[in-house]
């Protein structure tokens, strides 16, 4: 995919999906994007599971000062977590579902807390201007007001395969359905629905590896593929698909997807 062509615009709106724990990939990302002064970088949720170094992406994410959301995993760690004992149940759920890999990552329960504390002060959603992040969806029946984790981190059919947009004038961008979950597309490719954007390209997942970085700003996607090597970018357009979810046959299949 190609160079940039024209100058592009300064103090730029980077929104980054579920790194899952790939901390060098998303270092490689960081290196494309090569962050300036003035430039707004917003992770999607799913900082954690899956991959081997969780704790280091959460403590980057965290010291450089970057926006994010709360994610599905960053949920079911905090209520594995929740209140003065660990709780089982929850702890089995979030293992089975890469949280083992997680704590595996700490080699300080100081710095486990440390975080921990800081991911409860992460929002469910950020609103941005014309854009809106968060890692799940919005449930098109609520009001903004009424939206909580169960819809904000977990939500999919839901929200993916209403016909119409939440925001009259805002595109949603989320994370959490792989993309390549959608019937006909590539692995890869970011998918719009009405009036919202899905990035999750799989980074963890074997049939992708594929990490995205969309700069809103210029309409730019970087990518670096975590688990075969290799990096691109290029206008949003080239690595788009679209759904047209008005027509039947858009819903994300089972087949691959994972909580």
């Amino acid at each position: 995919m190609g160079d940039r062509g024209a100058g592009p615009k300064d103090n730029r709106l980077v929104l980054i999906g579920d790194v899952h724990g790939h901390y060098e990939g998303l270092c490689r990302l960081l290196d494309l994007i090569s962050p300036r002064v003035g430039d707004r970088l917003y992770f999607l949720g799913d900082l954690v599971d899956r991959g081997s170094s969780s704790a280091s992406v959460v403590e980057l994410v965290r010291q450089c000062g970057y926006g994010a959301v709360r994610g599905n995993h960053e949920d079911m760690m905090l209520l594995t977590f929740e209140g003065k004992q660990i709780n089982a149940a929850r702890l089995f759920v979030w293992c089975n579902s890469g949280g083992d890999q997680t704590l595996a990552s700490y080699t300080s329960t100081d710095l486990l807390r440390e975080h921990l504390d800081w991911l409860h002060t992460v929002p469910l959603y950020q609103d941005l201007g014309d854009v809106f992040v968060v890692h799940a969806g919005l449930n098109p029946y609520l009001s903004l007001e009424q939206q909580g984790s169960q819809e904000c981190c977990w939500i999919r059919e839901q929200f993916l395969c209403h016909p119409k947009p939440y925001f009259a004038d805002k595109t949603i961008v989320v994370g959490h359905t792989l993309t390549f979950t959608f019937p006909g597309v590539e692995a890869g490719k970011i998918v719009r629905g009405a009036a919202w954007l899905g990035i999750e390209t799989g980074a963890y997942h074997r049939r992708s590896g594929w990490l995205t970085a969309l700069d809103w700003t210029n309409q730019w996607v970087y990518q670096v593929n975590v688990l075969y090597g290799g990096t691109r970018q290029g206008e949003l357009t080239q690595f788009l698909t679209d759904l047209g979810l008005a027509s039947a046959g858009a819903t994300p299949t089972t087949k691959d997807r994972q909580c």
